[in-house]
C-alpha cells in the first residue's frame, strides 16, 4: 500500500514509518519539524540524541534499500497538502501531525489557540484533500483516550447504546476532555464523523492511551534511527519522568493522590495498530473508533514500579506527592473496552520490570543530557 505518515518525525510517527516500510509498504512522511522547534522554545531536549530527518531516512535507505520520501510542510497549508496528495495518491493517511501535549495547550492563551487551530484546521484540510483528490483513501487518525475523561461508567469503543424515555439509539460516547489539547481531539472526532456521513470518507479513529517504551526493532537497527525520549513536564509522560527522576536522584513527583488511572500501550503496539487499521480499512462512509491501549495503571502504581526497578539497579528513590497542577479527579472509576484491535490480531507487549529496566539503562547512558529543572511541573491548569 501507499501510506502517508503525517507527523512522521515524531515519537510515534517515526517508528511507525519505519515499521510500515519494513513490512513492504510504500511510505512517505509529512512533517513541519515544529516538534524540534518546540524543544528550543521550552529550553528542553530529547534525552536520546536524535538525528535530522534527512539523516534518518538516508540511513534507512542505506540499511534496507527502501526509500521513505519526505515532504516538509504544514497540514494547515492546504495548497501544500493538495500537491502531496496529488503526487502520492495514498491508499491510507496515518495522521499523527498534531500538537500532542496537554500541558503545552494549557500554558497560556497563545498556546491554547495554536493547539486548537493547528489540530482542527489541519485535520479539516486532510478531510477536504481526501474528498477532492483521493476519495477512497482511508484516514487513520490518532485520537486519544483522553477524549472520554473519567466517567463513572465503563468506556465503550466510540459508541454507546442509550435508552431514554422508552426509545433506544446508538450514539457517540459522551466526551469529557481534560485539557484544551484533548478538546481539540474531540473537535476532530466530530468533524471526521460529519465528513464520513456527508462525503462517504472512510476513517478509523484510534483513541490511543499513554505510550511507553523507547525502541522498536527498526529504531534499534542503528543509532541514527533512534527514537526521541521526552522527559520534561510538558511532553514527558509520567512514566518517563519517573524513570529520569530516579536516575538523577530526584523524588518521583506524583501529582496529588496518584489515583489518576489511564490506559497504556507499548510503542511496539502503536506501530502494529496502524498496520492493522491500514490492512483492515473502514468501509466508505464508516467512522470506526478503536480504543488503542492494552493495560490500565494509576500514576501511583507507575511510580511504585519505577521505584522497584531503580532500587534493584542500585538507585534509591523516594515517592513524593505534589499539589496537583492539573484540574482532574485524583481517585476515580476507570474501566474501558479495548477488544476491537485484539480481535483483528493485536498481540500486546505488556509493561513489566524488564521494559522499565531497558528504558532506565538508556537513561543512565544519556543522563548527562538531563536538564534537571525540567522534571518539575511548571504549567498550571488553574
Amino acid at each position: 500500500m501507499n501510506i502517508i505518515v503525517a507527523g512522521g518525525d515524531g515519537f510515534c510517527g517515526w517508528p511507525t514509518a519505519l515499521y510500515l516500510s519494513k513490512q513492504g509498504h510504500d511510505v512517505s512522511i509529512i512533517d513541519n519539524m515544529v516538534r524540534r522547534e518546540i524543544d528550543n522554545e521550552l529550553h528542553s531536549n530529547s534525552l536520546t540524541p536524535i538525528a535530522t530527518l534527512e539523516e534518518r531516512v538516508e540511513k534507512w535507505k542505506e540499511l534496507t534499500g527502501q526509500e521513505i520520501r519526505v515532504y516538509e510542510g504544514d497540514l494547515t497549508h492546504y495548497d501544500f497538502l493538495r500537491e502531496v496528495l496529488k503526487q502520492e495518491k495514498p491508499d491510507a493517511f496515518a495522521h499523527f501531525a498534531e500538537q500532542r501535549s496537554a500541558p503545552y495547550s494549557m500554558i497560556d492563551r497563545e498556546h491554547t489557540v495554536y493547539t486548537q487551530t493547528n489540530n482542527v484546521e489541519g485535520t479539516l484540510n486532510v478531510l477536504y484533500g481526501i474528498k477532492e483528490l483521493v476519495p477512497d483513501c482511508h484516514l487513520i487518525k490518532l485520537g486519544t483516550m483522553g477524549e472520554y475523561g473519567t466517567p463513572n461508567i465503563p468506556i465503550e469503543e466510540g459508541y454507546i447504546e442509550i435508552e431514554h424515555k422508552g426509545r433506544k439509539d446508538v450514539l457517540p460516547y459522551p466526551k469529557q476532555p481534560g485539557s484544551f489539547y484533548h478538546l481539540s481531539k474531540v473537535h476532530d472526532s466530530h468533524n471526521i464523523t460529519f465528513a464520513c456521513k456527508i462525503w462517504g470518507i472512510r476513517a478509523t479513529d484510534l483513541n490511543q492511551g499513554v505510550v511507553y517504551g523507547l525502541d522498536t526493532d527498526e529504531t534499534q537497527m542503528d543509532p541514527m534511527l533512534a527514537n526521541r525520549l521526552d522527559y520534561d513536564d510538558v511532553f514527558g509522560t509520567a512514566l518517563n519522568r519517573f524513570i529520569i527522576q530516579s536516575a538523577i536522584g530526584h523524588d518521583l513527583t506524583v501529582y496529588g493522590k496518584g489515583g489518576q488511572t489511564r490506559g497504556f500501550l507499548n510503542i511496539q503496539d502503536t506501530v502494529r495498530c496502524i498496520e492493522i487499521a491500514a490492512e483492515n480499512p473502514a468501509d466508505r462512509g464508516e467512522f470506526r473508533v478503536f480504543n488503542q491501549f492494552t493495560e490500565e495503571f494509576s500514576v501511583g502504581e507507575l511510580a511504585e514500579k519505577v521505584q522497584k526497578v531503580a532500587q534493584e539497579e542500585g538507585y534509591e528513590t523516594t515517592i513524593a506527592n505534589l499539589d496537583n497542577p492539573r484540574v482532574e479527579q485524583e481517585e476515580h472509576f476507570f474501566q474501558a473496552e479495548n477488544t476491537k484491535l485484539r480481535d483483528l490480531g493485536l498481540e500486546p507487549h505488556l509493561l513489566n520490570d524488564d521494559v522499565i529496566r531497558e528504558i532506565f539503562k538508556s537513561v543512565i547512558n544519556h543522563k548527562d543530557r538531563v536538564i534537571k529543572e525540567n522534571v518539575m511541573p511548571q504549567v498550571s491548569w488553574k
